[in-house]
């Protein structure tokens, strides 16, 4: 029997040949993560109408950022790259949000603390002057 035509070898290339074919089938069919995409297209956008660059810069620039990686790995077909990168840029985004929206209620919860002592001060005056 001849070395080449063992039919070990035989099987082990046709399995190498399916575990190829099926990695390949696997990438090409994988869809681009629209969905994803368009969440983290959102959430930008709803950031930027609430103004948050004045408390979460950084957030919203990195949700940008990975939002731009992301379009990229859809052009290179890293599909899976992709989906992880928008992903990210939602989640940076919605970050960003938050923060701004802690960093607004902070400030009127120190606006109503100011307020607050000044009625008080008004109060003590007024009790004072009976």
């Amino acid at each position: 029997m001849n070395k080449h035509s063992s039919p070990y070898r035989a099987g082990r290339q046709g399995v190498a040949a399916v575990a190829v074919l099926i990695a390949l089938v696997g990438c090409a069919s994988t869809p681009p993560p629209t969905a994803s995409l368009q969440a983290a297209e959102r959430a930008i956008a709803s950031a930027e109408q609430a103004r948050v660059t004045d408390f979460a810069a950084n957030e919203l620039g990195e949700a940008r950022d990975k939002l731009n990686a992301a379009r990229d790995a859809v052009r290179q077909e890293d599909m899976g790259r992709a989906y992880r990168l928008a992903e990210q840029s939602r989640a940076a985004a919605e970050l960003a949000s938050a923060r701004a929206a802690l960093a607004r209620a902070r400030a009127v919860n120190a606006d109503m603390s100011r307020s607050t002592d000044t009625l008080k001060q008004e109060m003590q005056r007024n009790t004072g002057d009976r």
